[in-house]
């Protein structure tokens, strides 16, 4: 794989203050039409595309992924929204949500086997979703990641945990989600009764290294093409081990060392994913992998940052579109 040029733009003096004034983005020539597959309009990463594809004088259309019918016959394949034909979709912005993964990659499938360029592929959002397939890519390709051990062997568990550096451990579920089914296990009793539970009932769980100089801390990326466009660390708050915004985490901007930021577009890329969420631990040899996310939010980086993310993405979109066309790479010029 080839290197390509990475750059952060500059984060404001004061993490959290509002976006510094900015001149209004050039409109097109051509108008265009971009669909973001979202179960909901209110949601802020949702609203917050629509509002920066309007800034640019485009048309935005919001989905609803499983209001979506896909038609195949002999022949090209068609699609109805609502009972209404789907035509003129020049580029999609898929936001697929972990609990309709499977029938969200069917839509995403459909939208590029119609010709439509799609911003994640449907293969790149899959892999992301598995995190031992994604761990799997990363690790092949020479980048740090915490150990990890997948087992259905209940008959040593010890040596499972041995295999990670010891206890404590951290549990995780294949296919959790925002810190869902991430868990921390401190005894090997405690160990064995987590992965019976999750055994038993048919879920697939790694254990994972804790990493202790992390203390309770990650650092999250969001890579747009070849870019970070933005970072913060965030901080578990008091009494948990989990450092999402989800599950109370506090975020703050950050200025990424070169490390940092060729580990975070280096991921992206092996993944096959335009934009990206890539969280990492800070180890004591450098960034430490840990996941990577195909529909990241990002209201806490705009909120940390003060920086136009989803400005950063749709420019992207249209750039994308335009280059899977054969069209102008920049639009509004």
């Amino acid at each position: 794989m080839s290197p390509r040029k990475i750059q952060q733009k500059k984060a404001p003096a004061t993490p959290g203050s509002p976006a510094p004034e900015r001149p209004a983005p050039r409109r097109s020539r051509v108008k265009k039409t971009v669909a973001i597959l979202s179960r909901k309009r209110s949601l802020y990463s949702t609203r917050r595309l629509v509002s920066a594809i309007r800034e640019r004088g485009h048309r935005p259309l919001v989905l609803d992924t499983l209001r979506c019918c896909l038609l195949l016959a002999q022949g090209a394949p068609r699609m109805t929204y609502r009972g209404v034909e789907m035509k003129g979709v020049d580029v999609v912005v898929p936001r697929i949500g972990a609990s309709i993964t499977a029938y969200g990659l069917a839509v995403v499938n459909h939208f590029e086997m119609m010709g439509v360029p799609v911003l994640n592929p449907p293969s790149s959002i899959a892999r992301s979703r598995d995190k031992l397939r994604a761990l799997q890519f990363l690790s092949r390709s020479g980048l740090d990641i915490p150990r990890t051990v997948m087992a259905h062997d209940r008959s040593n568990v010890r040596r499972l945990v041995e295999e990670v550096g010891g206890l404590p451990v951290i549990i995780k579920l294949i296919k959790g989600t925002q810190g869902v089914g991430v868990m921390i296990a401190h005894t090997l009793p405690e160990v064995q009764t987590i992965l019976d539970t999750f055994w038993d009932l048919g879920q697939e769980i790694v254990l994972q290294e804790f990493v202790a100089e992390s203390e309770g801390r990650d650092v999250r990326a969001l890579v747009v093409g070849s870019r970070v466009v933005g970072a913060m660390r965030r901080k578990a708050k008091k009494g948990e081990f989990r450092s999402n915004i989800h599950r109370g985490g506090e975020g703050q901007a950050i200025e990424l060392p070169p490390a940092y930021m060729e580990a975070a577009v280096r991921a992206a890329n092996i993944i096959g994913l335009e934009v990206a969420g890539v969280d990492m631990l800070e180890g004591h040899a450098g960034p430490r992998l840990m996941e990577i996310n195909s529909s990241p939010g990002f209201e806490g980086l705009e909120g940390a940052t003060g920086r136009d993310i989803a400005g950063e993405i749709i420019d992207h979109a249209l750039a994308y579109a335009g280059s899977k066309s054969g069209g102008p790479q920049a639009f509004g010029e």
